[in-house]
């Protein structure tokens, strides 16, 4: 008798939800959105090494209660793959994110949002790299098509006002991490099937916690402290239980369902996302070119991510 999926078994704990792989990476970009503004936000308030093992070790404590029983379940698949699970836990987990903070110490959340936008590309270098998946001409188009707009919202109608975007150490540490995260995301689509969603998070999020203890250690005996105020308070619940916990089981449920080529033009939506929420909560007046790049976007978006 063939032993079932995991994952199909994972499908009841979100319902509808669990199955429709374009809202679950909307939401993902939505989630991170949020991380980058707020990782630069709180730069100087919270030392990166700190903010990045507090922010998974929170989110693998909030898991914990929800994934032990799966995690005892299914140990031996754990054991099995081991390599291939520390591999996932340290790229896209311990590395990416405390090497993306370190970035944000250094540069503006703009150059942030927009070197995120070459997300697609780094996504289809590994995956062409590490298993000769190419990009379909649909891809390739949708991914041009959005960036086109991404880079229209961040210029703000002007494409000659990128030409004095200043990029510093900071953006390249930040292209680096995410060169890292996408060899994550290039390898999701290869991780353990009949391994459940939450043992799969519980799992990644706790060794890439540990993985950044012994250098926040190093940080704080250095003189780096963290600031313990509301706004610090706010942004650690923030990035614990939305870019982290929600977002995490939601990207890796859509790469899942899609794949990784088809799954990563969403990172162009985290810009789109950013301006979307100036606009709401900053009072930014929205305007033409608003329009125009969102429109791009989602035009892209969709050419990219159909089969």
């Amino acid at each position: 008798m063939t032993t079932p999926d995991r994952t199909q078994q994972s499908r009841p704990l979100l319902g509808w939800l669990a199955n429709q792989p374009y809202l679950l990476l909307s939401l993902t970009s939505l989630f991170w959105a949020g991380n980058v503004v707020l990782g630069r936000y709180v730069a100087g308030h919270v030392p990166p090494i700190t903010l990045a093992t507090l922010r998974w070790g929170g989110a693998f404590l909030l898991i914990l209660p929800f994934a032990l029983s799966h995690l005892k379940r299914d140990w031996p698949v754990i054991r099995a793959n081991l390599p291939m699970l520390m591999l996932l836990a340290v790229t896209g987990i311990g590395a990416y994110n405390t090497i993306a903070y370190i970035g944000l110490q250094y540069t503006s959340a703009l150059n942030g949002l927009l070197i995120q936008s070459s997300g697609p590309l780094f996504v289809a270098f590994w995956s062409f790299v590490l298993f000769r998946t190419r990009l379909t001409w649909a891809q390739a188009l949708g991914i041009a098509t959005s960036l086109a707009g991404v880079l229209t919202i961040l210029a703000r109608g002007d494409i000659e006002a990128l030409s004095s975007i200043d990029f510093n150490k900071g953006d390249l540490i930040f292209a680096g991490a995410l060169m890292i995260f996408c060899i994550y995301s290039a390898l999701m689509p290869y991780r353990p099937r009949r391994l459940h969603a939450l043992a799969f998070l519980a799992f990644t999020t706790g060794v890439g916690a540990l993985v950044n203890v012994p250098f926040a250690i190093w940080e704080g005996l250095s003189g780096y402290t963290m600031s313990f105020d509301t706004e610090t308070l706010a942004t650690l619940a923030y990035v614990i239980v939305f870019p982290s916990t929600l977002a995490y089981l939601c990207y890796n449920r859509g790469v899942e369902l899609i794949g990784a080529n088809r799954s990563a033009p969403f990172y162009h939506l985290i810009p789109v996302f950013g301006s979307v929420l100036a606009i709401g909560l900053l009072g930014e007046e929205p305007r033409l070119f608003h329009l125009i790049g969102y429109g791009l976007v989602l035009l892209g978006v969709f050419v990219a991510a159909r089969k």
